[in-house]
Parts: structure tokens; sequence; C-alpha cells
């Protein structure tokens, strides 16, 4: 029995929406990126085509930066087959690189140190205050003699 392929309908503009919305993107951006010609209404339109020409995919998908083949082979159908491919037959291995207490050590010595900075800034401005308010009393004695 042969068996029958489903010939799934790619929707060009729904996935330039679905990314761009994704990238947090908007229609202005990608307007003003194509030129003069154009402007958010048309972008809005374009999004609701079905079929987009391959140089206008190609335009858009530089200014957001990714392959034009995301635009034009992106199906819900093919997320869920990878996201239950991904989950059913793996396991979570996570292998520091690191010693994260190390880090954290060096994280408080830098707050140490910028503690011990902070307090020194304002023993100073407080030694400063201190002579200006000296030189304040002297000035108001000299005047009032």
């Amino acid at each position: 029995m042969p068996t029958i392929k489903k010939e799934i309908k790619v929707h060009h503009g729904r996935n330039i929406k679905r990314f761009r919305d994704i990238l947090d993107i908007k229609q202005e951006t990608i307007a003003h990126e194509l030129g003069d010609n154009w402007n958010q209404g048309m972008v809005s339109r374009l999004e609701k085509k079905e079929t987009i020409d391959r140089p206008t995919i190609e335009r858009i998908a530089a200014i957001m930066k990714i392959e034009p083949d995301a635009i034009e082979r992106f199906t819900e159908d093919n997320v869920i087959h990878n996201i239950n491919s991904f989950y059913d037959n793996s396991t979570f291995n996570f292998q520091c690189t690191f010693n994260p207490v190390d880090k954290f050590l060096i994280a408080l010595e830098d707050n140490k140190s910028l503690y011990e900075r902070l307090v020194s800034s304002e023993q100073e401005k407080v030694k400063i205050m201190e002579k200006s308010n000296v030189m304040i009393q002297e000035l108001i004695k000299n005047l009032s003699k």
C-alpha cells in the first residue's frame, strides 16, 4: 500500500509575523528598512499573504537577521515534532565548566572592594564638609567683629 504524503502549506506572511513578534520587531521598523516606498500598512498586508516572492523574503530575513528558509519552511507540525523528539529522547545532562563557588567568592570580593571604596569616598566627603564648616564659622566670626 503506497503511503500518502500530506502536502503542508506554509503561510509565508504568518511566518514573517511570528518571527517579527518573537524578535520584538515592529512593522514600522521592517517598512523603514525596506525603503521609502514601504509603510506599516504594506508590511501588514504582506503578513496576510500566503506566498511571498523569494527576493522579498530574503530582504525581510536579512532585516530580521534570520535565514530565508526559516520563513519559507516554518510550520507548527515541524516545531511540535522537534519539541516531542527533543524531550522524549533526551536526558538533561548539565556539566558546569567552572566552579560556581569560586565565581561566587570572586563576586563577593568584588563587592567588598566596592564597599570599601564607597566608605572611603564618604569619609573624604565628611572631612571636606568639616573643613568647609570650620572655614564658614571663622568667616562668620571675622564678619561679626
